[in-house]
């Protein structure tokens, strides 16, 4: 809550104060982690600038805290029930965000699709979890069907990233370790949903030392059966 009140002070002087404010969070979360709980982070590959859409593994509150800091000005995409937490739902739509409505309908992905394409054209990536909520350390999961549909609507490359802070930063207690963050290579636009799907869930699980890319296929195939 203080965070947030922050932030809110931050805005009344201008976007710019209110976003640093935001990234000056995450930062001092990463100095708590590193000099408090004893974990680090170390980033491999190429962290993408402008506007691309990055998809990244979610193993923990971790990597969602880290993004202000992770990415350059990051846009996430919130669910609607998140947007209406008072004060938090505030500041993310005055940072920036793409609010997912998944039950309301044409009119309101024509919203999201319009919303996302802006902030890309500003030079803004925007940061999804594929897999649509947190998952386990060393356990792959199919991707949420909606990801196929939002890269295929926004039109842009993706840069998938693998993640393994679930080893170390769990929900109620933490260890020391050094959490990566792994950038892939840019995948292109206009695949097929497919293909897409199968090559991102690759990348993202590159860290996770039980997954082969057959694996995630056939995981894949079971649920959507």
């Amino acid at each position: 809550m203080v965070c947030v009140m922050l932030v809110w002070l931050a805005s009344l002087i201008g976007d710019g104060p209110m976003r640093a404010r935001v990234r000056g969070w995450a930062h001092f979360h990463r100095l708590c982690c590193r000099w408090i709980l004893g974990i680090g982070l170390r980033i491999e590959g190429e962290v993408p600038e402008g506007g691309v859409l990055v998809a990244l593994r979610h193993e923990s509150f971790f990597e969602a805290i880290d993004l202000p800091m992770l990415l350059r000005l990051p846009v996430p995409f919130p669910k609607a029930e998140l947007m209406g937490i008072p004060g938090w739902g505030w500041a993310a739509s005055h940072y920036g965000a793409v609010t997912v409505s998944r039950e309301e309908g044409a009119k309101a992905l024509r919203a999201m699709v319009s919303s996302a394409r802006g902030f890309a054209a500003q030079g803004r990536p925007l940061a999804i979890f594929p897999e649509g909520t947190r998952v386990a350390s060393g356990v792959a999961v199919p991707l949420q069907s909606g990801f196929a549909g939002i890269y295929k609507l926004v039109n842009l490359p993706v840069v998938p990233v693998a993640v393994d802070s679930g080893r170390f930063y769990h929900r109620r207690w933490k260890k020391p370790g050094t959490v990566v963050m792994r950038f892939g290579t840019r995948i292109e636009t206009g695949l097929p949903r497919e293909e897409i799907e199968t090559r991102v869930q690759a990348a993202i699980n590159a860290l996770n030392p039980h997954y082969s890319a057959a694996e995630g296929s056939a995981a894949k195939g079971s649920a959507e059966g």
